[in-house]
């Protein structure tokens, strides 16, 4: 059987408590290996499967544990177990309940004298039984593990579909027992496919219908209600696992059709200390499709952290009065009788404007919060919010900040299956949004209560499975008192990232940390309450508010920011008598692009801007220069940062034009921002970061930050927040970006792109945004991406170019513009492609998908059919 040595087989003859008989059990058990090494076992994993799998489930980390133990790491000794009527163990031909299984657990452990410390690991219902183990041992009990699994199921809630057509009445036993339908289809969920050998393994144990009559005792014994035998045990061990105070790891597969992520989501409320990842694109047989096995010793070895979450705190936390902390809200209440300007909306359905005062937003503000607590939303619930930039966004957000909510960000821009798995990913309490984003809500079976935005028709409401309008949670806060104020250190928000490096990460934010980066903005670019914002960028829509000044948001669609427009930016600034613009890099291409059309009034409406800024991702000399222009009397800055910390270092045109004749391959960035920290993990021969991050100049590798502002974590994503921090200083929090670059002597930062974009050439490690500058200095050139192709350690590089004028279909580039390439470029290309366009990622319409692009020039250098990137 692949990946399972015989010599981990055992078999005991174990006495059943309740019938005082014995059955044989089979099981997988890795003392006898480490003995052999000489080494003494730091504790029992102690495995548990499901239905229909068996102890072949965790062979991945049977062998790893012996390998780590070998390698010299703490050793671990691994016990898998075959429940009793499954796998290999004995078949009894007695019915065997929840409440049974836990008792064979513990009988089969009392008959090993098993001692602790014992952390348990356990998958789909074996994850159950596992839970009840540890509930009932709590002098072994070292910590608890589980892949996809329940602890608990919601009353009125139906059972997965698939588990209720396999349990139903003339289904049960063909599905389960008298076919193996149950089992092929379980196996078939695996992505990628399960290979031939290893499926046929996992049917080995059950081979006939009398020795898969424990699969169907298992979906029989699933609780649908309270009428059910084993709902009082499932109960039981629910009630004891948020009792659990042991550290614990949460591994999940977010496609499951079976155990979504409601149930993990209830796993995070009872175990809220959990350390949490999703992986993303895995199922239900996670242990087959993801390395969980490096995940769970890496766990183990480290002792059990607490960063992979977003979780509520204590509910009896005081509010912190510390000196240093000022709510993002303060400036709400200082300004509250004002009735001046807070937020202007320039993109008001049908044209004109909107004009919302500080006492106005100020009252909104609280009698959402009050609303909203009277519906049932708590302190740490979350709250998707599903509303484009605007007074009502601005209303709804700082509502939930006062409250003690904990904000959900996803942008539009991220598309329908990227908003999906972020919302689906987050799992909130709460949706507030329009009917568009309600629909996708019922559409895609998004969770949480919802609330509209507008009145709708009785009819579309009960279609959209509405609780409550946005009108009605403010009559129901009118005169009702605030909830108490959250601590600065609670949860306060979860801000999804762009996705253009992969899926769309879920970024935690206490409040102390977002009312840092508000401080940071505000000293560093001279905000006070008299400054005014146009913001054309959404991540910085919200902050005007916090600021103490009044924002516009210009007429755009701001999930494409190619549609702002010249005359949008100038009107804006009008409107709100702006001295700072803020412009995402895509805006401000569309923005020069249209500066044809502005006005004499538009322009002397942009000539009194002092401050612009472009953020979301570095922009070159040229086109900040053009965007300089139209605002004659602003200091241009481009500030570089990132979702997990908006403000890293900052750069102004003439900063760019005084490094222009440097050496520096890159874009420079400029310096540190304020009391901001970047360091260099310099770039191995292979193109991995394991540098210590220093700050010596001239050292290629990955951009290590740290700020007050820094996020706290990736949102159930503790894999990657681990990842994100591995040897970084010890002194505050660090955070290593996956961008490449190097520091210069004056300590400035050039960015040369991003660690999975580096081509590992035989000449060492490559970053591809030096060449693309040079390549991007031809007439013929509007845009140019290098990528590799080649085995590693060798690759080759190829230029991929939007030519000008563009060309009408991808394929080799024209000899001239490929001979004025290659004199251009440093560095030797083996081919140069031309396409119509580069492909870039959705929110920032900036950032090219070299990994794409990587992928594509390969296959079509290789003759292969030639289509768009």
């Amino acid at each position: 059987m692949p990946g399972l040595d015989p010599r981990w087989s055992r078999t005991r003859l174990v006495p059943d408590s309740r019938s005082g008989s014995a059955h044989e059990w089979h099981y997988l058990d890795t003392l006898d290996e480490l003995q052999k090494l000489g080494v003494r076992p730091v504790g029992t994993i102690l495995a548990v499967h499901g239905n229909p799998t068996w102890s072949y489930l965790w062979r991945d980390l049977v062998s790893a544990s012996v390998r780590a133990a070998d390698a010299g790491q703490p050793a671990w000794r691994v016990i898998a177990v075959d429940q009793l009527d499954m796998g290999f163990s004995a078949r009894t031909g007695v019915t065997r309940p929840l409440a049974q299984r836990v008792r064979d657990l513990a009988d089969f452990t009392d008959s090993l004298a098993l001692d602790g410390p014992v952390v348990t690991l356990g998958h789909d219902w074996g994850g159950v039984v596992a839970f009840g183990w540890a509930v009932d041992h709590p002098d072994l009990l070292a910590g608890v593990m589980s892949l996809n699994t329940a602890a608990h199921h919601p009353a009125g809630v139906p059972i997965p579909a698939p588990l209720r057509l396999a349990g139903a009445r003339g289904v049960l036993a063909a599905s389960t027992v008298t076919t193996s339908a149950f089992l092929d289809t379980t196996l078939r969920l695996a992505r990628p496919a399960l290979d031939p050998a290893v499926l046929e393994a996992y049917r080995a144990p059950y081979g006939s219908a009398e020795r898969r009559r424990g699969i169907g005792g298992f979906v029989a014994d699933i609780p649908t209600d309270a009428r059910h035998d084993s709902f009082a045990e499932l109960q039981r061990i629910a009630a004891g696992v948020a009792e659990l105070t042991v550290p614990a790891l949460l591994l999940w597969g977010p496609r499951d059709p079976i155990f979504g992520d409601r149930y993990l989501d209830d796993l995070v409320d009872r175990l809220p200390h959990a350390d949490v990842h999703r992986f993303e694109g895995a199922g239900h047989l996670i242990a087959d499709e993801r390395d969980y096995a490096s995940a769970v010793l890496d766990w183990l070895c480290e002792g059990g952290t607490t960063s992979g979450t977003a979780t509520a705190p204590d509910t009896d936390t005081d509010t912190d009065t510390s000196a240093s902390f000022t709510p993002l809200w303060a400036a709400l209440d200082n300004r509250r009788t004002d009735t001046d300007d807070a937020v202007i909306d320039m993109a008001v359905r049908g044209g004109g404007e909107r004009h919302v005062s500080w006492q106005q937003l100020d009252d909104r503000v609280r009698r959402i919060a009050a609303g909203l607590a009277s519906v049932g939303v708590q302190k740490g619930h979350r709250v998707s919010v599903l509303v484009p930039p605007g007074p009502t966004l601005t209303a709804v957000v700082y509502a939930c900040l006062r409250m003690g909510a904990v904000v959900v960000v996803a942008d539009a821009g991220l598309g329908v299956q990227g908003l999906s798995r972020a919302v689906r990913g987050a799992w909130p309490d709460v949706i507030i949004g329009e009917a568009r984003g309600l629909a996708a809500a019922r559409a895609l079976g998004w969770p949480g209560m919802r609330i509209s935005v507008a009145r709708l028709p009785w009819a579309t409401r009960r279609l959209l499975a509405v609780d409550y309008t946005l009108g009605e949670v403010v009559e129901r806060g009118t005169g009702a008192p605030l909830p108490p104020e959250p601590a600065a250190d609670d949860p306060a928000a979860i801000l999804f990232t762009s996705g253009s490096t992969g899926p769309a990460k879920g970024v935690a934010y206490t409040h102390r940390q977002l009312s840092a980066l508000r401080d940071v903005l505000a000293a560093h670019f001279g905000i006070d309450e008299e400054t005014g914002l146009v913001t054309g960028f959404a991540p910085f829509a919200l902050l005007g508010p916090a600021l103490g000044t009044r924002s516009a948001t210009p007429a755009m669609d701001v999930s494409a920011p190619r549609t702002l427009t010249a005359r949008a930016v100038a009107a804006a600034v009008r409107a709100s008598d702006s001295r700072i613009v803020f412009l995402s890099p895509a805006a401000i291409l569309n923005v020069v692009a249209t500066a044809g059309a502005l006005d004499a009034d538009d322009r002397t409406a942009l000539a009194t801007v002092r401050t612009f800024l472009s953020t979301g991702a570095p922009v070159g000399e040229a086109l900040l220069a053009a965007a300089a222009e139209l605002m004659p009397n602003a200091e241009p800055h481009t500030p570089y940062g990132m979702t997990e910390c908006l403000l890293v270092t900052d750069v102004t045109l003439d900063g760019i034009r005084a490094v222009g004749g440097a050496a520096d391959r890159g874009v420079c960035v400029g310096s540190p921002i304020g009391a901001n920290r970047v360091l260099i993990s310099a770039l191995d021969a292979d193109g991995a970061a394991v540098g210590t991050p220093r700050s010596t100049p001239g050292v290629l590798g990955e951009v290590v930050i740290s700020a007050a502002h820094l996020k706290s974590a990736y949102d159930r994503l503790w894999l990657t927040d681990r990842i994100s921090t591995l040897n970084t200083p010890d002194d505050g929090r660090w955070h290593r970006t996956g961008d490449v670059g190097h520091l210069d002597a004056e300590g400035r930062l050039w960015i040369e792109g991003r660690l999975p974009h580096v081509l590992t050439t035989a000449d060492g490690p490559l970053a591809p945004v030096g060449p693309e500058q040079q390549i991007e200095g031809s007439a013929f050139v509007r845009r140019a991406a290098l990528v590799g192709v080649g085995p590693a350690g060798l690759r080759q590089a190829v230029a991929v170019i939007e030519t000008l004028p563009a060309v009408t279909r991808p394929g080799l580039a024209a000899p001239d513009v490929t001979g004025d390439i290659r004199e251009r470029s440093s560095v030797p290309l083996v081919a140069v492609l031309a396409v119509p366009s580069l492909p870039t990622d959705i929110r920032h319409n900036s950032k090219i998908d070299r990994t794409r692009l990587s992928v594509w020039a390969e296959r079509t250098l290789a003759g292969g059919r030639i289509t768009s990137p």
